[in-house]
């Protein structure tokens, strides 16, 4: 049994496949730049601690 006629035909359409998917990422892509601004990027790795609510009365009772 002689694969290499097929492992040689699967090859090249991998790479074909390849170089059309990194055709399609450099033409929509890679021009899309979006801005990032330092603080924005801090708040969303270690936001600050959580707001708590100030119990002024107990849950349930009005006033």
């Amino acid at each position: 049994m002689n694969d290499r006629p097929l492992l040689r035909h699967l090859s090249w359409i991998v790479l074909l496949k390849l170089a059309l998917l990194g055709g399609l990422w450099w033409v929509f892509f890679r021009p899309v730049q979006v801005p990032v601004h330092p603080d924005m990027a801090a708040a969303h790795i270690a936001p600050g601690p959580a707001p708590v609510a100030s119990p002024t009365a107990p849950q349930g009772v009005r006033p």
